[in-house]
């Protein structure tokens, strides 16, 4: 039997980790990771890792021909939404440029694209949402994500986009916290921190991301799929839930509003996604933010 080969972007990303673990599990699949520099996955076993810089159309353009993948899932992006806000033209080299990028690399090698999205689309006025609600992003963030999306839409390749909610996970070689992290830090330090209450979110696992991307890219299911965790929680609501499991202090906890913060792009208020899409269709089945706390913890120790 001829293996699927399917390619990641952003393979040093939270997800891209996560995915190639995933992915050398299954003797079907032939893993290719791409990132830009070099990769900071701790084994190389079961893959191949090759430098690609999504932005560089020559790039692109090279690896495509030499390994002709029959998935392409898209996770790289710049994320930061602050960040997106005060460094614009960047922010749409990466996450629209480049996508047009990989869509004309896949229209011309016939493959499959799976581009990741985010709940940044939504407005937030009446989550949680839907696949076919209507987007209307807020941040600069949500728009280039919202572009890329069109892009693939309106493109002639055969596609799917995954869209996500707030991913917390541990990758490796990264300083990048979560909030799980964050609230057991401060606890155990004795800090006093405050959450807000005036949010609400699907917070995803990375690993059931990672799982939806996979069933998306495994049956080359076309469209949207909604992939996220299945408790609709404020950031409060998971400080406590982290506070209560690792049996820290609740008391230093105090709720606040999203008025208390100055931030420099604005946060939907109400996200979160409806998944029953993906799993009527996908078979899709996220773990609890309680499962998923457990599991954490178990990478940290």
């Amino acid at each position: 039997m001829e293996k699927k080969k399917i390619l990641i972007t952003g393979s040093n990303g939270l997800l891209g980790q996560k995915l190639v673990e995933l992915l050398v599990t299954k003797p079907h699949i032939d893993t290719i990771a791409t990132a830009r520099g070099g990769n900071r996955l701790p084994f190389s076993n079961g893959y191949r890792y090759i430098e690609m810089d999504i932005t560089d159309p020559q790039a692109v353009d090279r690896v495509f021909g030499a390994e002709r993948p029959d998935v392409v899932i898209h996770t790289a992006a710049m994320t930061n939404v602050d960040q997106c806000e005060a460094e614009k033209d960047a922010c749409w080299k990466l996450n629209v440029t480049a996508t047009e990028t990989l869509i004309a690399a896949c229209a011309k090698h016939k493959t499959f694209l799976e581009l990741v999205s985010t709940d940044f689309i939504f407005d937030g006025t009446s989550g949680p949402y839907r696949e076919d609600d209507e987007p209307n992003p807020i941040s600069f963030y949500g728009w280039s994500k919202f572009a890329a999306e069109k892009a693939v839409v309106s493109s002639s390749i055969e596609w799917a986009i995954a869209r996500t909610v707030l991913v917390y996970g541990i990758a490796h070689d990264m300083s990048r916290s979560n909030i799980i992290l964050w609230v057991k830090k401060s606890l155990d330090e004795g800090k006093a921190i405050k959450v807000v209450t005036d949010q609400f979110r699907t917070p995803t696992l990375a690993e059931d991301l990672a799982l939806g991307c996979y069933l998306i890219a495994d049956q080359q299911a076309k469209g949207i799929y909604h992939i996220s965790g299945k408790d609709f929680l404020t950031p409060y609501e998971m400080a406590l839930a982290a506070a209560d499991y690792f049996g820290l202090d609740a008391s230093l906890i105090s709720p606040t509003d999203a008025s208390a913060f100055s931030q420099p792009a604005r946060r939907p208020p109400r996200t979160g996604f409806d998944l029953s899409k993906s799993r009527e269709v996908l078979g899709y089945e996220p773990h609890s933010f309680r499962e998923g706390i457990e599991i954490l913890a178990g990478q940290i120790f």
